[in-house]
């Protein structure tokens, strides 16, 4: 048992990677980990007890017990109110069977395994944009934890980090073709690349897209899965509770079955009708219960998350008021050339995929870390700024002529 609880990751490990919201983190972690310990609740139960018990004739012996309790538990049983007629129709039987309950186990891996997709695209694909955002989070949160010196250091090391690939993301060579998706970006930001400054971003918003299907998607796939109306399960479990009538048996998740099996002697086939308990669904169908309503839950946190994340990053105003807010607090906007130097330094410095760097850098760590960035990224801009203009003033300055200094010069009289 100890060898077996020393595979259990920690809180710290469950947490994930840095670079998402909390929200995420609902979704591809504490899902994930819910639905693995149903799993593995499920399974033992299924495993390591009797599954199914069977109601057989005095006759059969503990053989021919055995053989027909596997033989229901294999083949799938079906269910009939108990104070209903059972149907003399074959088909109507068949096609009232229960078909999920044996893959139950492979049923909630499937969906952990949903849960954790986009994740994994989301943590694939963004390396597509230059920068090791995992690494780049981490190394702001342990800059917090050194002294005041090192944290300077650290954070301008982090700052000049985020120049360079803010300055190798920019397009230099302006054909008819990068213009072109250089305005498409504007307002399609899903058809443009790195060099239009919303990598990240696009893929980002594509990852919350998977997240809010993932959630919405797999109450209609247990639909298929279960073969029953689940959509609608947790609707009629609250109208059960209101009307205050004690919990019954419910039509999908029956406790009490009946399996059909034929015994073949000599040239007789004898059919047999037995009825089965199924004490596992006892369990599934408090699990089912919850999944549904968490599902619902994450599902309303993902259209919300989907949303807001829209809001932030679609509108440049949003990006400008961002990068104002944390400058104002370094008290560096004094000025109405500041505030326009401000605007420009987020729409052209710091494009999108900077400024959501940053929201991410904040979620991560404390907005302490990125009051610190943004100053020292604000300073190389104008640095930059600056720079630029010095150079371009020499090229305005006129050159003196070396001929016209030379004719200036008073000859030298050799014989003199």
């Amino acid at each position: 048992m100890s060898e077996l609880l020393g595979f259990v990751p920690k809180i710290s490990k469950l947490r994930g990677k840095p670079n998402d919201d909390w929200i995420d983190r609902m979704s591809h972690v504490y899902t994930t980990v819910v639905l693995i310990i149903f799993t593995v609740a499920v399974s033992s139960g299924q495993f390591f007890k009797d599954p199914i018990q069977c109601w057989h004739p005095a006759e059969f012996k503990d053989s021919m017990e055995s053989y027909t309790k596997y033989h229901c538990w294999v083949k799938n049983t079906y269910y009939v109110p108990m104070y209903d007629e059972i149907p003399e129709n074959i088909s109507e039987r068949q096609d009232a069977e229960i078909t999920y309950y044996q893959w139950v186990p492979l049923i909630l891996l499937f969906m952990a395994f949903l849960f954790k997709l986009p994740n994994v695209v989301w943590r694939i694909f963004n390396g597509g944009s230059g920068l090791n955002l995992d690494k780049i989070v981490h190394f702001a949160e342990q800059s917090q934890l050194g002294s005041p010196d090192d944290r300077e250091k650290s954070v301008k090391s982090l700052a000049n980090f985020m120049d360079k690939w803010l300055d190798s993301n920019v397009e230099r060579n302006w054909n008819v073709i990068n213009r072109t998706k250089q305005q498409i970006s504007r307002y399609f930001c899903f058809f443009c690349n790195k060099k239009a400054g919303k990598y990240l971003v696009a893929l980002y918003l594509f990852v919350k897209v998977l997240y809010v299907f993932n959630a919405i998607g797999q109450i209609f796939i247990l639909n298929a899965f279960l073969s029953t109306k689940f959509s609608f399960y947790g609707f009629e479990f609250l109208e059960n509770l209101n009307s205050d009538r004690p919990w019954r048996d419910s039509p999908r998740f029956p406790r009490v079955t009946l399996c059909d099996f034929q015994i073949r002697q000599l040239q007789n086939v004898q059919r047999f009708t037995v009825q089965c308990v199924l004490p596992i669904n006892l369990f599934n169908e408090k699990i089912f219960i919850f999944i549904w309503f968490w599902l619902i839950f994450i599902a309303i946190l993902a259209v919300y998350n989907l949303f807001m994340w829209i809001y932030l990053v679609m509108l440049n105003v949003n990006k400008t008021q961002y990068c104002k807010k944390y400058l104002k607090i370094n008290n560096l906007l004094h000025t109405s050339f500041d505030k326009k130097l401000c605007a420009k330094f987020a729409e052209n410095y710091m494009r999108d995929d900077g400024v959501f760097v940053l929201r991410v850098i904040a979620k991560n760590s404390t907005d302490l870390v990125v009051t610190d960035l943004v100053k020292e990224l604000w300073e190389l801009y104008k640095n930059k700024q600056s720079t630029r203009k010095n150079d371009d003033a020499k090229e305005l300055e006129p050159v003196a002529n070396g001929d016209d200094d030379d004719i200036k010069k008073p000859l030298n009289n050799e014989y003199s």
